[in-house]
Order: C-alpha cells, then structure tokens, then sequence
C-alpha cells in the first residue's frame, strides 16, 4: 500500500522538480524581460483606452448589437489586451521571434474570457463562479504543460479498500462529477416541474409526485453515474448499502416514515395544496407538501411545518378534501316581546345581503331553545372559500344582523335574575325593636 501523504518527502521532491524544470524552461530565459516589458507597456495602453471603448459601448442604440455589447462590456479590459498581445505575436512571428512567454500569457487569458462567457449560461452565481474558476486551472495546466504531471502526482498516492482504490486524484474527480452531475440534476428537475405546473389536466397532489419523483431519480442517478465515471465498482458497495439499510431501520426511523407518508399523501390525494385544513390546534391552508412535512399557513401568517407521519396517524379536518362549501352557525337571542316571525326573516335577509354568503344551499334561521333570558336562534349559512378565513365572514354577518335589528326595533336583551327576599318581615320587626 503507498502512502497517502502528499506532503511527504518523496512528493514535496517530484514537485519542487516539476516545477523547477517549468521554470528553467518557460520563466528564466534572456526573453522573458523583454516579453514582459512588451507585456506591461500593453496593459498600460489597455488601461487607457477601456473607458473610451466602454463609452462606445453604452451609446449603442442598435437591439442587437447593444445585447451583445452588454456581454462584454466587463471583459473589454481583458480582451483589449488579448488583442494587443495576438498583435505581439504576429509582429514577433514576423521578425522570426519566439515569444513563448506572451504566447502563455494570451492563452491564459483567452481561456479565462471564454469561460467567463461560457459560464453566464449558469443562474446561480456561486455555481457559474465555480465552474469558471475549475475550468480556468485546468486549462491554465493544460497550456503551462503541468496538467499530467499534476495528475500522475495526485494518482500515486493511494489506499486501497478491498477492489476499491482510493487516491486524491479519486476523490477530487468524484466530487467534481458528482457536484455538476447534481447541479445539472437540479435545474433538470426545475426545468421539468415548470412544465408539470403548466400542465392543467393534472391536480396538484399528482403534479407534486411527478416532480419529486423526477428529482429523486434524478439526484440518485446523478449519485450512481459519478461513482461508475471514476471506475468505483457499485457491487463492492454491497456491505455499505447492507450497514445504511440498518442504520436506517434503527436510527431513521422517523425519517423513513415521514418520507413514506409524503409519497402516501401524494398517492392517495388526500391533502394537495390549496386544502384547508385543521390538525392538532393548526388551522389553515396547505401551501406546499415536501418530502418530510407538508406546511400550513394560518390566517396570522404563520408557516406550519407539520410533519407527513402526523398528517396520516393524527385525525384532520380537511374542509375542501370533495367540497369546497362550509355550513358556519351562528347563536343569537332575541327578546320575548319580539316578533319572532320577522326576527327570522330580518336575519335570512341580513345573512343574505353579506359578502361571501353563497345562495345555495339557502339560509336558515332555526329556533333552538327558549333560554332563561330571550328566544334563542340559530343563523346557518354557507361559504365556499374557507380559506379566506371564518372568523371575518361571521364578524360581517353578526354586524348585518344588529344593523337590521335596530331597523326593525328587535330588541337583544339583557340577562334577566328574578330576586327572591326571604324572612323580610322578621328582619324589619327586629330592626323598630332595636329603634324603640
């Protein structure tokens, strides 16, 4: 088994002579100050003319030509210069010269324009910034001649598990394949849910399971594809997934489930966004359901995040599971004295002349009880949009009603107490004995 240690002797040794064989035969030669010199006195030339350039750029008027300028307009220092040395070149080559070192310099920054411009195709500003700068060293490597010797250095050193053999080399061209293996996995997955949601013919539940699904496949595809391109064996990883699989069974138990019961809820269509829902002391609708909770905005605002396994063992309340209409009641007395036949009217056509109160099924005014105090009703109506809330809709229907009691001159009345005085006499014959 060969060491692993990068920094031992041996490596420090081969990469002090690689790079000291570069430097003898790129670096230290009678030319280089010259095509350094030749180098500077561009950049400096470079410097002054980017602002009048990058003037001309923003008086572009023309469509086309103006979303090509805004590309470059960040680049024109570096391609001024790229330029100005391609011109070095040209006059070095004229006159029989070899300017190997301007030669480098060009191809460095030629490189690092084209995949500065390769790399705004990418969205996400941090993975754009990493795959240029990944892409930069290779290609510098690459043209400074370093890039197999790095490579042969890094793949030496090993450890070997078994048929599994581990080196640098391994581990740095596993994680780059995986990480852009994901990424394309992830925008993938996106650019294919944009269309599911597009797509009316399929509720919501179904439009959430196609896209998780496709995501799953996707990232373990993406797992399987980078392992296999740098020539792990899959099968040696038998007792691996054998140890995940218990440690799964112990200690992800609730993970497991929660991840089953989300693929259940999406299956069976029982809870989809859009729901109105009541689970535990949580009432509002459902926003989005995830691979582990499904979450819940109430009417103050506040995101639930109620795990899937609660969804399925807990009892809920789903008020638009098949029907989107809710009967609401509403308890309010009125004084003997009144009218009772008009009391009810008055309150069916109050109800009925209240935002949100849909006609069928009609309104309805019952007559409960004959309470201690009034007559006591009962106002039912219907809404069929819980989700803008219940509290508001019976606040307006209540202020409908005591606006058309106080039209009609029905009273609401007070608590009434009938006071019982006992032995009153005895107490009034002590009290004049007393006087006397």
């Amino acid at each position: 088994m060969d060491s692993f240690d990068l920094l031992s002797a041996e490596s420090l040794s081969e990469l002090y002579q690689m790079l000291e064989q570069w430097l003898v035969e790129y670096v230290l030669i009678a030319s280089t100050g010259v095509q350094a010199a030749i180098l500077g006195f561009t950049l400096a030339i470079v410097s002054f003319a980017t602002p009048t350039v990058q003037r001309f750029f923003i008086q572009i008027q023309n469509p086309w030509l103006k979303k090509i300028s805004s590309q470059i307009f960040t680049l024109t220092r570096p391609i001024l210069w790229l330029i100005l040395m391609w011109a070095s070149l040209l006059v070095g080559n004229l006159m029989e010269e070899r300017l190997q070192f301007i030669n480098i310099v060009a191809s460095l920054t030629a490189a690092w324009i084209i995949i500065k411009l390769a790399s705004r195709i990418v969205q996400q500003p941090a993975m754009a910034r990493f795959i240029a700068w990944l892409a930069w060293i290779v290609a510098a490597l690459n043209i400074l001649d370093l890039l197999n010797p790095v490579i042969e250095i890094l793949d030496s050193r090993s450890v070997t598990f078994g048929e599994i053999r581990i080196s640098p080399y391994t581990i740095i061209t596993t994680t780059l394949a995986l990480t852009i293996l994901l990424w394309v996995a992830v925008v993938s997955s996106r650019f294919f849910e944009q269309r599911i949601r597009t797509t009316s013919s399929l509720s919501p539940s179904v439009q959430v399971l196609l896209t998780k699904s496709f995501t799953f496949v996707l990232m373990g595809l993406a797992v399987l594809v980078s392992l296999q391109s740098v020539g792990i064996d899959l099968t040696a990883l038998a007792v691996l997934g054998g140890a995940l699989g218990l440690g799964i069974g112990f200690g992800l138990q609730r993970i497991v489930a929660n991840l089953i019961s989300g693929v259940i809820l999406l299956l069976d269509k029982s809870i989809k966004p859009g729901d109105v829902i009541a689970v535990d002391q949580t009432y509002g609708w459902v926003n989005a359901l995830g691979a582990r909770y499904v979450s819940v905005i109430t009417r103050d605002g506040i995101e639930h995040l109620i795990p899937n396994e609660t969804l399925i063992v807990e009892q809920v309340e789903n008020w638009t599971h098949s029907n989107r209409k809710r009967r609401l009641k509403l308890p309010l007395g009125i004084h003997y004295d009144s009218d009772l036949e008009e009391a009810i009217k008055v309150c069916i056509e109050a109800t009925n002349g209240t935002d949100r109160v849909i006609e069928d099924p009609p309104v309805n005014c019952l007559i409960t009880e004959f309470g201690d105090s009034s007559i006591n009703l009962e106002v039912r109506f219907w809404i069929e949009d819980a989700q803008n809330g219940i509290a508001n809709v019976k606040s307006a229907v209540y202020m409908k009603i005591w606006k058309a009691f106080k039209a009609h001159g029905i009273e609401i009345p007070y608590p009434q107490r009938d006071l019982h005085i006992r032995s009153a006499n005895k107490d009034l014959n002590l009290l004049a004995t007393e006087a006397d």
